[in-house]
């Protein structure tokens, strides 16, 4: 390990007991020094201190990394972006902000939610992400499990087409509102259900991107998702300690290339 200062003997005391303790200022952040008592270097023998690095479980690492953009893997718990308050600052663009300064947001996850999310690195590339959102050229697939046994669609694939407004009196929750709101789509497949065959996993599409829209939808389907606590009743939200919806693919042509990228996480569930 590489220092910027020579060694110092601090000696403290911790329960009667005398410690020395060898400190190191280190150039690669903090790192965690185990205490040898005193009387086990006082017989002149020299001892080499037990020195670990500090796991740093805030770093974010990129999924797929270039000049123009990057692809990360959102934790369930971590917002996406800052919220209001001081204890609201700590969210992915920051984490991933403080490595790449010109990593741009282009779309979000719910704080609960966890999965796959694709930043821009400068305005030119966040324009040409937004605009092929807007027109609804990127594909996200999600994985969630929700409570009861959903029977398979008659095709393939069902929809659910149920227009979604804000619940002004009980922001952030979203409602179902056949005359102010926007239209919402959501495909749906039934993947398998549990031991018991009373939960089912789906594989959900959002077409359009209304915030909560998967949540909203599934509990209007009569099947909340597992821990959702906004949208699900209090039985079902206890049986899952998060929100079991991951953000499992993710399709989309590259801002510059044109290329096809495609990337693929499975649900930590």
């Amino acid at each position: 390990m590489s220092t910027s200062a020579p060694a110092t003997l601090i000696t403290s005391h911790l329960n009667g007991v005398a410690y020395r303790c060898q400190t190191l200022s280190a150039q690669a952040g903090i790192v965690t020094i185990i205490a040898i008592p005193e009387f086990e270097i006082c017989s002149g023998h020299s001892v080499a201190l037990i020195m670990m690095p500090t796991p740093d479980t805030s770093v974010i690492e990129p999924l797929y990394l270039d000049d123009t953009v990057l692809v990360i893997d959102k934790p369930s718990g971590l917002l996406a972006v800052p919220g209001r308050g001081a204890d609201k600052q700590d969210c992915l663009s920051a984490r991933v902000q403080s490595r790449y300064p010109d990593a741009l947001i282009v779309h979000r996850l719910d704080m609960a939610t966890s999965g796959l999310m694709v930043m821009a690195r400068g305005p030119a590339a966040q324009r040409q992400l937004s605009k092929a959102f807007a027109a609804r050229e990127v594909t996200k697939r999600y994985i969630a499990v929700v409570a009861g046994r959903l029977e398979a669609p008659l095709e393939a694939w069902g929809v659910i087409d149920l227009p979604i407004s804000v619940d002004w009196p009980r922001r952030p929750l979203r409602i179902v509102d056949h005359q102010i709101g926007k239209p919402s789509l959501t495909r749906w497949r039934v993947l398998g259900y549990d031991e018991s065959g009373t939960n089912t996993r789906v594989e959900l599409e959002p077409l359009t991107g209304r915030s909560h829209q998967l949540r909203l939808h599934m509990r209007e389907l009569g099947h909340p998702i597992l821990g959702d606590t906004l949208y699900a009743p209090p039985t079902i939200q206890a049986m899952s300690g998060r929100l079991m919806l991951h953000a499992c693919a993710l399709r989309f042509a590259h801002p510059v290339t044109g290329a096809a990228l495609a990337f693929e996480r499975p649900a930590p569930f």
